[in-house]
C-alpha cells in the first residue's frame, strides 16, 4: 500500500483521539544549527473534523489494526474500516518531511494494539527513540501508551516523549465490563501510577544532583522524564454514567495520578455497531459543559460534588445544566453564599464570582491593596461584568436584585432554545 493512501486511513482513525494538546513540555529547539525542530513556535497545520473539533495534521495511529473488541470504537477487531499499518521507518520518515515542510510541530502517536501490548508499546517507543537519538529531533513528542505494556516500556517511552496518555476510556468500570471488557481500570490506573512514580524519581533525581554539583540545571542529572505530564480521555455518552460519575472519577484521577489534563470525547454512532450503544451522538454541549467543570476543578477550588449538585427541578439529577455554565448554576443554586465584597473577601470567594476568572481575581487583590474596587476596575480587567454584577459588592455598587430568586437571574442569563440547537449540531 502507497505511503499517501497508509496516511489518509490512519490520520482519519486518529482524529477521534482528543488528548493531544502540547501545553507544559520542554522548550527544546534547534538554534544554532543543531537538531532538527522546535516544541516552540508555530508550524501546525490543522484539519477540521465534520463534528467541528480541530485536529493537527500528523496525529497519527501507526496502525488500526487492533486485537481488542470495545464496542464504540471505530477500530475495533470486528469493524469494517480500511485497515493500514506503518513501519516505525516510516513514521520517522514521514515526521520529518513534515516538520521540515512547516506542516506540523512535533508528533501525536497512538495505535491499535497488535500481537500483545508489550510488541506493540515497544513499536511506539522505537519511532520516539529514533527521532531523538537518530535524528536529534527537538519537536513535541506525544505517544499514547497501551496500559497492558511492560513497566520498564512505560518507563523508555517517558525518556523520549514530552507527554504520555492512557485513555481511561469510560469513566466507571462497569460501564469498561459492558463495552470494552477486554480492559479494566485496576490495570489503566496501575499504569498511571507507574508513570507518575518514575516521573517523580526523575525529579528527584535531578534535584539530589543539583545539590551535590556547580553544573547548569540542564547538564544536571538525568533528562526530564515526560515533562507535559501524562493526561487522559474519557468516552461522554457511550453508556449512561452521569455528569457526576465522569466528575467524579475526573476529579480522582487528578487527584491520584497528578494528571495534566483530562479530555472528554463525545460520543458520536459509528458504523455497524453494537446494539449497546446510542443510536445518537451525544451533545457537544454536554462536552462543552464537562470542560468548563474540569476547569472549575482544577483552577477555582470547587469539588466534583458541588458543581453537580441537586437544587433545579430542570435538571436531571448528577447531570450538568446545559442553559448556563457551571459557576453560574452553582451561584444560582447557592444564593446565600453572594454578595461577594471585591475589597474585603478572600482569594476562594471571589473565585466562586461568575464571570471573574484566575487572572482577574489576582488582580483586584493586587489593586486593592491601593485603592478601593470599583466598577470600572472590572471594566478595565474586561472581567464579564454583566454577570458578576448581581453576585458582587464595590465601592459604587451593590446589586439591585441580590434578593431576586434564582429562577429569574437563571432567566436572565440562559441563552434562548434556539442558539442552544445551533450548537448542538
Amino acid at each position: 500500500m502507497e505511503t499517501v493512501r497508509k496516511l489518509a486511513i490512519l490520520a482519519d482513525a486518529a482524529k477521534y483521539d482528543a488528548s493531544c494538546a502540547s501545553s507544559g513540555s520542554a522548550r527544546r529547539d534547534s538554534v544554532g544549527g543543531r537538531g532538527v525542530g522546535s516544541a516552540g513556535g508555530s508550524g501546525i497545520c490543522h484539519a477540521y473534523a465534520p463534528d467541528g473539533r480541530c485536529i493537527s495534521l500528523l496525529k497519527i495511529l501507526l496502525t488500526n489494526f487492533c486485537i481488542y473488541e470495545c464496542s464504540y470504537c471505530i477500530n475495533r477487531n470486528s469493524s469494517n474500516v480500511p485497515r493500514a499499518r506503518f513501519t516505525t521507518e516510516e513514521v520517522v520518515d514521514l515526521t520529518l518531511a513534515f516538520y521540515k515542510r512547516n506542516y506540523i510541530e512535533g508528533l501525536f502517536l497512538s495505535s491499535g494494539v497488535i500481537r500483545t501490548p508489550d510488541y506493540t508499546m515497544d513499536q511506539l517507543v522505537r519511532v520516539a527513540r529514533s527521532l531523538r537519538e537518530d535524528h536529534d529531533f527537538r519537536g513535541y513528542i506525544h505517544l499514547k501508551t497501551i496500559p497492558d505494556a511492560d513497566g520498564e516500556l512505560l518507563a523508555a517511552a517517558g525518556r523520549y516523549a514530552d507527554r504520555l496518555s492512557i485513555n481511561v476510556e469510560l469513566p466507571t468500570q462497569d460501564g469498561l465490563d459492558r463495552l470494552a471488557p477486554e480492559k479494566d481500570h485496576r490495570t489503566i490506573k496501575l499504569s498511571m501510577a507507574r508513570i507518575r512514580a518514575r516521573s517523580e524519581a526523575h525529579a528527584e533525581d535531578r534535584r539530589a544532583a543539583r545539590r551535590v554539583t556547580s553544573a547548569r540545571p540542564k547538564a544536571a542529572g538525568p533528562g526530564r522524564f515526560a515533562p507535559a505530564g501524562q493526561s487522559t480521555q474519557m468516552i461522554v455518552g457511550a453508556e449512561p454514567s452521569t455528569d457526576a460519575d465522569i466528575l467524579s472519577t475526573t476529579a480522582d484521577l487528578y487527584a491520584a495520578y497528578r494528571l495534566k489534563r483530562v479530555y472528554f470525547s463525545a460520543f458520536s454512532p459509528i458504523p455497524d455497531s453494537s446494539a449497546a450503544l446510542p443510536a445518537r451522538r451525544t451533545s457537544l454541549m454536554r462536552e462543552h459543559r464537562l470542560y468548563q467543570s474540569d476547569w472549575l476543578l482544577r483552577f477555582y477550588g470547587y469539588g466534583a460534588d458541588e458543581i453537580t449538585a441537586g437544587g433545579d427541578d430542570r435538571v436531571t439529577p448528577g447531570m450538568l445544566d446545559l442553559d448556563v455554565d457551571p459557576k453560574l448554576g452553582w451561584a444560582l443554586r447557592n444564593r446565600g453564599f453572594f454578595p461577594v465584597d471585591l475589597n474585603r473577601d478572600s482569594r476562594p470567594r471571589l473565585l466562586r464570582v461568575p464571570g471573574l476568572g484566575v487572572k482577574s481575581v489576582n488582580r483586584l487583590l493586587s489593586i486593592r491593596r491601593w485603592q478601593r474596587i470599583r466598577l470600572e476596575d472590572l471594566v478595565a480587567l474586561k472581567a464579564g461584568i454583566a454577570r458578576a454584577m448581581p453576585f458582587i459588592v464595590c465601592a459604587n455598587h451593590r446589586p439591585a436584585v441580590a434578593d431576586a430568586p434564582g429562577a429569574a437571574l437563571r432567566a436572565r442569563f440562559a441563552p434562548p432554545a434556539a442558539a442552544q440547537q445551533t450548537f448542538d449540531f
